[in-house]
């Protein structure tokens, strides 16, 4: 009887500590704003590298 209480309070307790860690799912609204950021933050990296382009092709030029 001692045996089934212990393994069912081991099973309970490693339960309860696997599925207390997962990670919060985001909302619609937040996958929204994180993709959002993503494409700002891609398009000014594109931006960037466009511009240090031009810089360089201006400067063998001179």
């Amino acid at each position: 009887m001692k045996k089934i209480f212990l393994t069912l309070a081991l099973v309970f307790s490693l339960t309860a500590f696997t599925t207390s860690c997962k990670e919060k799912k985001d909302t619609p609204a937040e996958q929204v704003e994180e993709a959002v950021d993503n494409a700002g933050d891609k398009i000014e990296e594109g931006a960037e590298e466009v511009e240090d382009e031009i810089d360089d092709m201006t400067d063998e030029n001179k």
